[in-house]
């Protein structure tokens, strides 16, 4: 058993559901914030605001704190996040993202602008150089936020840039679009395949409390997902997954063979498809 399996980890909460947008969406505030425990935060934007309803992380360190993600149209992240982090002084905040598409890097300007703030780009060399990630995509990286240190790995396949993280302290592991509950959009079968393995492998020797992705487009119901563009989602499936659903990932990407296919699994659908030609 490895060191990190040893050590006792920081327990917190999640809540049983989440606001999504609606019914009325005048009653829906554009943030949503659950304090998992004293030093992590996750939020999720409103519906209302966009449908694509990102679910943002925020990890507060001894010496900085570590945002992942800005979420999607008009988003006002920076001034949320801002007001959060007074209540921890006047720490440092390193913006940084699970990948490059629009619906996690909209509230980027926002950060540009704050005093104290670095961003980080979703792009491979901008991770590379940040997490000290020297090959891509095998090695694996790491953020010390003091006292707090995040393990960062490369697992692209939906997107070029995607990583994943790693909090020592909680166990949860941070995935983006690449696992979640609702639609798995594969680019490229090959390095997503890889990316998954990867993950597999990391997870085998330490714990993992939760897996966290970025969006719920799943129902309650096993195998049924809401349509995209859905803003009201009343009975979704709730956020966290665990490794068990890392392993049926991989078994059901080992299913398809050569032959990519979408295929629906009790709590996800993989979804392959071409490389967007877009920045959205």
């Amino acid at each position: 058993m490895s060191v990190l399996a040893q050590t006792p980890l920081e327990k917190g909460t999640l809540p049983k559901s989440w606001l999504s947008g609606g019914p009325n969406c005048a009653d829906v505030p554009e943030w949503q914030v659950h304090q998992y425990n004293p030093t992590f935060y996750v939020l999720r934007q409103s519906g209302c605001i966009n449908y694509e309803k990102p679910f943002l992380y925020l990890f507060i360190g001894r010496e900085r704190a570590l945002l992942i993600d800005t979420g999607a149209g008009k988003s006002t992240a920076a001034a949320f996040v801002g007001s959060l982090l007074k209540k921890h002084g006047t720490l440092p905040l390193v913006v940084a993202h699970s990948h490059g598409h629009g619906d996690h890097v909209a509230g980027d300007a926002g950060f540009a602008e704050m005093a104290n703030a670095t961003v980080i780009p979703a792009t491979v060399e901008a991770h590379q150089k940040a997490f000290g990630i020297a090959k891509w995509p095998t090695d694996i990286g790491a953020i010390d936020l003091g006292d707090r240190v995040i393990d960062v790995l490369a697992i692209p396949g939906h997107h070029p840039a995607h990583v994943a993280y790693y909090d020592r302290k909680t166990g949860v592991l941070i995935t983006g679009d690449h696992l979640y509950p609702g639609r798995l959009y594969v680019t490229d079968f090959a390095a997503y395949k890889a990316s998954t393995a990867r993950m597999i492998e990391f997870t085998e020797q330490r714990p993992v409390t939760h897996i966290l992705g970025c969006h719920i487009e799943q129902s309650d119901t096993p195998f049924v997902d809401y349509p995209t563009g859905t803003v009201y989602q009343p009975q979704e499936h709730a956020l966290a997954l665990s490794r068990t659903h890392l392993l049926a990932l991989f078994a059901g990407l080992e299913k398809m063979g050569s032959k990519p296919e979408q295929l629906a699994q009790r709590d996800f659908t993989i979804v392959p498809r071409a490389p967007r030609q877009s920045k959205q």
